[in-house]
C-alpha cells in the first residue's frame, strides 16, 4: 500500500457544537492554499458538516456549508465518510453534498495508514 504525501485533516465535531470544525477546515485549506494534497475525513458528528441542510448557528457563528462549497476551488475534493457513521446516525447518503466517498470499515483503517500527516479536530 502505497503512503500518500496529502495530510489527512479529520474532522469528528458537528459543525456548531465547537470551533473545531471551522479551525479544521481553515487548516485544510491553508494547506490547499500553499500547494499541499489535502483530504478531508468526516467521522461521528463531523458528517453534520457535509448535509445539504444545515440549521443555522449561534448569534455571530459563521455557517460552513459555504467552505463545504468552495473546497474544490483549492483542488481538495477527498471528502471521506464512512458508511458506518451514516448508519449509526441515521443519515441516508443522498442527504450529504455532492462529491462525498463513503468508505467501508476495513477502508477506513487503510486511510489512516495510508496517510503520514494527519490532524484531527
Amino acid at each position: 500500500m502505497a503512503a500518500s504525501d496529502a495530510l489527512l485533516v479529520v474532522i469528528r465535531h458537528a459543525p456548531h457544537s465547537s470551533n473545531l470544525l471551522r479551525e479544521g477546515l481553515d487548516a485544510a485549506l491553508v494547506a490547499a492554499a500553499f500547494g499541499k494534497p489535502v483530504h478531508l475525513l468526516f467521522m461521528g458528528q463531523g458528517i453534520m458538516a457535509l448535509l445539504k441542510e444545515q440549521g443555522s448557528g449561534a448569534p455571530g457563528q459563521k455557517a460552513t456549508l459555504p467552505i463545504i462549497d468552495m473546497l474544490e476551488m483549492y483542488d481538495i475534493d477527498k471528502l471521506l465518510v464512512p458508511e458506518e457513521t451514516l448508519r449509526t446516525m441515521k443519515i441516508p447518503p443522498d442527504q450529504l453534498v455532492e462529491g462525498v466517498t463513503l468508505l467501508a470499515a476495513d477502508e477506513v483503517a487503510s486511510i489512516f495508514q495510508q496517510h503520514h500527516q494527519l490532524l484531527s479536530f
